[in-house]
């Protein structure tokens, strides 16, 4: 999908890519249930997601660049949550998302087990985010993220074991971890991958 202009019918494209195979799930286990949402527009041309900045003074991932999403409530299932964690945390109305599909569950060392959920939006759609959870909000177009010109992979040590992450550059913001497992998956998804980039903390 990056070698040309996005077709008129990418929302049915995109859907048939992200249901075969189906996206994996993790075996059970105690990790808390999570879902972000993974939203896509047309801009020019050229199809876009939008990322956040998290507030600093929040107590877990303080400061990241991450998707729209957080734990699950009793009863709710990943879409619904995914939905009810955008409209709150970037004033995003759950009726303007058209569901396109799910990508592979992702664990991240918190203790979350987290399902993304990808969906079409509207490209003018006006946000207002809440100051509470959200530093800024990011229009990001999904090309920039495919180019391996602003991809790194980078050697570290986490938790005294030395791991090999990717870092997506984009502008003044890095994605990594969790965040930057699911544009991967994203990317491959839509026939833009990119190399394995091993194991990542979050």
């Amino acid at each position: 999908m990056s070698e040309r202009p996005v077709p008129a019918s990418w929302i049915e494209e995109v859907r048939s890519r992200l249901a075969a195979p189906a996206p994996r799930r993790l075996a059970p286990g105690e990790q808390r249930e999570a879902a972000v949402l993974v939203p896509l527009f047309v801009d020019a041309g050229e199809l876009w997601t939008l990322l956040t900045r998290r507030a600093e003074h929040l107590a877990k991932h303080r400061g990241q660049v991450a998707f729209a999403g957080g734990g699950l409530e009793l009863g709710e299932d990943a879409w619904t949550g995914a939905l009810r964690e955008a409209e709150e945390e970037l004033g995003l109305p759950r009726e303007s998302v058209l569901v396109l599909g799910q990508l592979d569950e992702v664990e991240a060392p918190t203790g979350y087990r987290i399902v993304p959920c990808v969906g079409a939006v509207p490209s003018q759609l006006q946000l207002t985010p809440d100051p509470g959870e959200i530093a800024e909000v990011y229009r990001v177009p999904l090309r920039a993220l495919a180019d391996p010109r602003l991809v790194e992979d980078r050697r570290i040590v986490f938790n005294g074991v030395p791991r090999q992450v990717r870092v997506y550059h984009f502008g003044a913001i890095q994605i990594w971890g969790v965040t930057a497992r699911i544009v991967q998956a994203l990317l491959a998804r839509l026939g833009m991958p990119m190399s394995d980039p091993g194991d990542e903390p979050s």
